[in-house]
């Protein structure tokens, strides 16, 4: 998938392609041979179908003029004191990564093709230096042109690269997380590059995750409970699509860019395409489902919707027990019902959108309210939604809760109510109304609760700050202690 080149990155690369270098100076310092000088000019100033015929007749010889071979430098080191001839060379090599796609994969017969690209990534760790980017772009190139899946790639090249690649997107400047996104989204051209992407989500995924949150007008400090605050204030008002034209120019919340958001959703819909194994994954740790219902209320552009809807698709389709509930909670259907009533005039919008409501209008036909309260639990955040204050719902449904997969729904629970909550009380709140309801409706099973810790951490908070919080403790607990008297006569 080819993008524009980062507006920096583009300026940074014709700077140096105009710098004049004094070649045979370099050649009587001893920083370049004769061959290696003979091999650059005869590339260096040529048109791109005289590059490509020069190179191609010599694929073994620019093999050795890039990458080296035992006994023979290449002459990135044979020029490593030189810092002006090192980013020449790597602009010029990239330059020929783009155009000769038999170029990469020539590079990576050597026995170690990356030695001497990885070191420069650590150059400096001053963003003003342009070797470790042009370092950077150059790796890029070279794994994303080969589409290699080597070990040497996957588990010694990408991790390294994608850990520099974080620091750009970690960066306050929008030009750097740019560059870092697109090249992320080069990168992940195959099943093994996106699981080692995948497996470095703390750097690689977090990143881009906080970049969306600060698209979402979310904080990341209390992000889950931010989102699911909005999810249920939120009307089903139609999204914003179509609302700025065509391009990609304007910003979100968080001053972020239109363009960054579109490729940082590019990013996220390439690697839901391993949606069957990371999906559950991505929604426990990130929320993902309520971020993107989120996003797709403000998206602006037909462009961002239509990932944000596909990248939806793939995460439900694949994960139907588990994440159709939560996108339910989230209210998409409504959300979907409304885009679907604008004119859309992207195809594959609107037949993810077609695909996507109709998984839903399914899953809501064979619901139930048990169906759903367990998917309100499991989603691990409570909000007071019907069942709740439904005394009906209590009766006929108590004791199928405890007993649900062998007590699962109640020890989501406990764990529910083991964290503090403390920008979101009304969670503990519920919890307590339901514990109070189950032991009121199931007396007899009071000991599997307390077995949970439940009692006790119903005692703890009748001392809570929060009015709310201690009204539903003491009323669970006082039907605790009402059957314990009843038990004790």
């Amino acid at each position: 998938m080819s993008l524009d080149p980062p507006t920096y990155l583009a300026s940074l690369q014709s700077n140096i392609r105009q710098r004049p270098i004094p070649w045979d100076g370099a050649v009587r310092a001893g920083t370049l041979t004769e061959d290696q000088l003979a091999k650059i000019r005869a590339v260096d100033k040529a048109k791109r179908d005289a590059r490509r015929q020069v190179v191609e007749a010599d694929l073994e010889g620019y093999r050795i003029l890039f990458v080296g071979e035992p006994g023979t430098p290449s002459v990135l080191e044979s020029a490593a004191k030189r810092p002006d001839v090192v980013q020449y060379i790597l602009v010029l090599l990239n330059d020929l990564l783009q155009y000769i796609p038999s170029l990469p994969k020539a590079l990576l017969k050597s026995s170690d093709p990356y030695r001497n690209f990885l070191p420069l990534l650590a150059h400096s760790n001053n963003f003003e230096d342009p070797i470790p980017l042009l370092s950077a772009t150059v790796l890029t190139s070279l794994i994303a042109g080969s589409k290699d899946e080597s070990p040497a790639t996957i588990e010694r090249a990408l991790p390294v690269l994608f850990s520099f690649l974080s620091s750009l997107t970690k960066s306050s400047d929008a030009g750097l997380q740019d560059i870092g996104v697109q090249d992320y989204s080069s990168l992940l051209y195959g099943k093994a590059s996106r699981g080692q992407f995948w497996n470095h989500r703390s750097e690689t995924v977090a990143p881009l995750i906080g970049i969306l949150r600060a698209a979402a007008g979310v904080t990341n400090g209390n992000a889950s409970a931010s989102l699911w605050s909005r999810a249920t204030s939120a009307s089903t008002t139609t999204p914003a699509v179509g609302r700025m034209g065509a391009g990609l120019e304007g910003s979100l919340g968080g001053g972020v860019g239109l363009q960054l958001l579109y490729h940082v959703l590019l990013v996220l819909w390439q690697l839901s395409f391993e949606a069957a194994e990371i999906g559950d994954d991505l929604n426990d740790e990130y929320d993902i489902v309520l971020l993107y219902t989120q996003l797709l209320r403000l998206s602006p552009k037909e462009k961002t919707t239509r990932l944000l809807v596909s990248t939806l698709y793939n995460l439900l389709a694949a994960n139907q027990k588990t994440l159709l509930p939560t996108a339910v909670l989230a209210r998409l259907p409504g959300l979907l019902q409304n885009l679907a009533s604008r004119q859309i005039t992207d195809p594959d919008l609107q037949e993810d959108l077609d695909n996507l409501r109709a998984m839903l209008d399914e899953y809501a036909r064979t619901k139930t309210t048990f169906d759903e309260y367990v998917a309100e639990v499991e989603s691990g955040h409570l909000r007071w939604s019907p069942p709740h204050r439904n005394t009906t719902f209590w009766v006929e449904n108590a004791r199928r809760i405890l007993e649900h997969e062998n007590g699962a729904v109640v020890r989501r629970l406990a764990e529910i109510m083991a964290r503090p909550w403390d920008g979101d009380k009304a969670v503990l709140a519920i919890a307590c109304n339901d514990v109070g309801n189950l032991v009121r409706e199931v007396p007899e099973r009071r000991s599997q609760l307390e077995k949970l810790g439940l009692k006790t951490r119903i005692m703890e908070l009748m001392g809570d700050p929060d009015e709310n919080v201690r009204w539903e403790s003491l009323r669970a607990l006082g039907g605790w202690l009402k059957y314990s008297f009843d038990t004790a006569k």
